[in-house]
């Protein structure tokens, strides 16, 4: 299978060429359901809750998707883990934060299971960090 170039705009997971791609760079959604989900403002105020919640934490110091969907969903937080973990793929594309299993960095964009959040040190890269998307949502390959 050859190598991904891009990430989904909307959930952050690689986008696996196919042969209907006519331009690799046109393709900016892994699926019709992304595409038709794209990313909207609520998705943006999850980033945003989520490197806030961070932010309040000691450097270093991680968290669980699931404290983030319980913070902005409430009663009803499993049902927001999806666009949560869906929020933190796209903040790992632009390097802002990693994803962890077993206190060990993985790809974001592979990684399944329990995973902990936190912001990379200095000069630390998530695996899979070459793509990151652009202002626009879009991926794009290497760092700016």
């Amino acid at each position: 299978m050859p190598a991904t170039s891009s990430l989904c705009r909307a959930c952050g997971r690689p986008i696996t060429p196919r042969r209907s791609h006519r331009g690799a760079d046109e393709v900016r959604y892994c699926s019709k359901r992304c595409r038709a989900r794209r990313v909207s403002p609520r998705d943006r105020e999850l980033e945003v809750r989520l490197l806030a919640l961070l932010d309040a934490r000691a450097p270093g110091a991680s968290l669980c998707p699931s404290e983030v969907a319980r913070d902005v969903g409430g009663e009803a937080w499993r049902g927001r883990m999806e666009a949560v973990r869906c929020a933190a793929r796209r903040l790992a594309a632009q390097g802002e934060l990693l994803f962890l299993q077993n206190d060990q960095v993985v790809d974001a964009a592979t990684a399944s299971g329990p995973v902990r959040l936190r912001r990379p040190h200095a000069g630390e890269r998530a695996r899979g960090a070459g793509d990151r998307l652009d202002d626009a949502g879009g991926a794009r390959r290497g760092s700016h």
